[in-house]
């Protein structure tokens, strides 16, 4: 499959061919939602915590007599029922990760892909490169390509001034290929890709 290859000014560079093993599936909505899940739950921290009536700090005396007062009987005032107990079943510090097979992982990237060509949501640059690093001259460039709300994967190694001048612009995200994932190619309307990035996923999916 071929696909046209823009520049960011948006003059023609000629044409690049897509594997259809990476860009040409059939995408399949349960398995991107098992990805998207499995990269929200690794991000979660997990930090929230109540505290239990073993942690709070209160006598554990017993509050009354157990019998003859015509109340429940009650023993330690750390218990959830009563003011300033602990919390029953409350929230523990813990990880949230679960387990994804490492090839289901490999398969939602190209479903992914192959999700953005088939919306007509992918493009490719010659070369993600910028002279200065000036956020106003890179966004009249994407206002020239239509792009307000796009992931750019650049190579290996991304261009410095590039880099810099997207970083203030909302709704643009810029990664090298190697951190390219599901979850921000689908947040984002249009996926921009490098030649470079191209030739390395394909090789990467060999």
């Amino acid at each position: 499959m071929e696909l046209k290859v823009t520049t960011l000014e948006g003059k023609d560079a000629g044409k690049v061919s897509l594997s259809d093993t990476v860009f040409g599936l059939e995408p399949r909505n349960d398995i991107l939602q098992r990805m998207v899940r499995w990269q929200l739950a690794r991000k979660q921290q997990g930090t929230h915590k109540s505290k239990g009536r073993s942690e709070i700090n209160r006598t554990g005396a017993k509050m009354f007599r157990q019998k003859g007062t015509g109340r429940a009987r009650a023993s330690s005032a750390r218990a959830p029922q009563f003011r300033g107990g602990g919390k029953a079943h409350g929230p523990v510090a813990r990880s949230h990760e679960h387990g994804l097979p490492k090839k289901v992982r490999a398969l939602a990237l190209r479903h992914a892909l192959s999700a953005k060509l088939q919306a007509e949501s992918l493009i490719v640059v010659d070369d993600l490169a910028a002279k200065e690093a000036k956020t106003k001259a890179l966004t009249g460039s994407l206002e020239k390509l239509g792009l307000s709300n796009a992931l750019f994967v650049g190579g290996s190694e991304l261009d410095n001034n590039f880099k810099l001048a997207a970083q203030n612009i909302p709704n643009v995200d810029v990664l090298p290929v190697q951190g390219i994932n599901v979850y921000d190619i689908l947040r984002r309307g249009k996926l921009v890709l490098s030649k470079s990035a191209v030739e390395a996923l394909e090789e990467r999916f060999k």
